[in-house]
């Protein structure tokens, strides 16, 4: 038995036990959770963890990697122009702290080379490669002090797809980690598909290898902890291998892997990748893995908007960052790149803060704290703003024209304005003429210029 003083709590801590490879012959594919003709199952075992949130978390992104392999292929410029939004996004402290690429085509090299040219700190450039002596060479060319190499680690991918038992797929990822290391490049281990793994037959004591590599090159080499399916749960005292927070703790307990060289990965499947990319933060993991507007394959990866935002709600501060950048993101990405997001996605879709109810336009009216999330004209540089239909009213109308018009809160109409009358009756008019569609911005300016001539005159002084 250790007792070791953990400076963090400030407390002894028993470490007593290690856990050691288990080399079974048939693979564990944990059938009575993961039963593949029913939805699978979220088991409790009641074990609580205990929260242990970093000094310092950051935001990693693969959008250049992962991201685009669900996509059309990304322009080398495209790639460029996301790239300078990150770092202004991230900030002067590097809060997206690194950006993944591949160097397999020339189209990817390109892009690198367009990257490196702004000399930026942050994002950092690193790479993910194959274990290959090319793919060595590749990342030493650059000069990328970083990559990602596969470690698949659950017993679908070890026995089913690489027909391997789990010392010789250990034996093979060390071997490649020391390919690395004997290059001087830092491994990042991408542990495929940890949440269907066993977690102490194999993950732990994988985890307790590289650390020993680690302590002995003096190289920090990381852990990327993939949520690949999206099976990853942040319920409290859920059971392993699913919950989010047992796999971090196990890593920082029973591997004595520091926070700094950990990382969630996290996919949506299940529509947790936000939350379980929080927990991973709040449980001691010091980054977590993104793509620009959640892209990726299948449902995608977590979202690197949503991350700015969450993180800046557990910080009290944004840390930095400059949040108005995720709009100018949405923007070249629909407009430049022709990506299609969603009207009500979260923070980046044209209506997520719009509304047409009338009762919630009439309280935008009074105040816009009632029903905006947060002054997302300051923050984000997105007015809220009212889409009129047979459903918005006299306020949904009112609101209309002091948002589209710009109108200081002296010359702002009231719903009670004879004008906004007016205009609601042709509203009205044209819904009862069964029309389905939503009033346009062009069609209400027309009908304001109609109904009083003069108020659209001194309105579109404004725009």
């Amino acid at each position: 038995m250790i007792i070791r003083y953990n400076h963090s709590r400030n407390i002894l801590e028993e470490h007593a036990y290690k856990p050691s490879l288990q080399d079974v012959t048939q693979p564990n594919l944990n059938r009575r959770v993961f039963t593949y003709g029913k939805i699978p199952k979220i088991a409790f075992n009641m074990r609580h963890v205990p929260l242990d949130c970093p000094e310092h978390i950051y935001i990693s992104d693969t959008t250049f990697r992962d991201g685009q392999q669900a996509t059309e292929p990304f322009k080398p410029e495209d790639i460029a122009a996301l790239f300078e939004m990150l770092h202004r996004l991230g900030g002067k402290n590097g809060i997206i702290r690194q950006s993944e690429f591949f160097l397999y085509s020339e189209k990817d090299r390109l892009a690198v080379e367009k990257c490196m040219e702004f000399g930026f700190e942050f994002p950092e450039i690193t790479s993910w490669i194959r274990a290959s002596e090319k793919d060595f060479e590749l990342v030493r060319r650059y000069g990328i002090k970083e990559t990602g190499i596969l470690v698949s680690c659950s017993d679908y991918h070890i026995f089913k797809k690489m027909n391997m038992t789990r010392k010789q797929a250990m034996d093979k990822y060390l071997s490649v980690v020391k390919m690395a290391l004997d290059r001087d490049i830092v491994p990042r281990c991408h542990f495929e598909d940890i949440t269907r793994a066993d977690y102490f037959g194999f993950v732990v004591p994988f985890a307790i290898e590289l650390m020993k590599l680690s302590k002995e090159s003096g190289v920090p080499i990381k852990i990327r902890a993939c949520d690949t399916m999206g099976y990853g749960v942040s319920y409290p005292g859920t059971s392993l291998p699913r919950s989010v927070q047992g796999i971090i703790y196990g890593f920082k307990y029973y591997a004595e892997v520091p926070s700094e060289q950990l990382e969630w990965h996290g996919h949506n499947d299940f529509y947790k990748a936000v939350t379980n990319s929080a927990t991973a933060w709040l449980y001691g993991c010091g980054a977590v893995n993104t793509t620009v507007l959640g892209i990726g394959e299948r449902t995608g990866n977590t979202p690197l908007e949503a991350m700015a935002i969450e993180y800046t709600a557990l910080r009290g501060n944004t840390g930095g960052m400059d949040l108005s950048v995720i709009s100018e993101i949405a923007d070249y990405c629909e407009k430049k790149m022709h990506f299609r997001i969603s009207p009500q996605t979260p923070f980046v879709g044209k209506n997520f803060n719009v509304t047409k109810a009338g009762i919630h336009a009439d309280g935008l009216l009074k105040d816009q704290e009632i029903y905006n999330i947060f002054d997302t004209e300051r923050i984000l540089g997105r007015k809220p703003r009212v889409i009129v239909d047979s459903f918005s009213g006299l306020a949904g109308i009112a609101f209309w024209i002091n948002s589209y018009y710009g109108l200081p809160t002296e010359s702002a109409v009231d719903k009670r304005c004879d004008t906004v009358a007016k205009i609601k009756e042709l509203v009205d008019r044209e819904y009862a003429e069964q029309r389905t569609t939503s009033m346009s911005d062009e069609e209400l300016d027309a009908m304001l210029a109609l109904v009083d001539p003069q108020m659209h005159a001194r309105c579109t002084r404004n725009l």
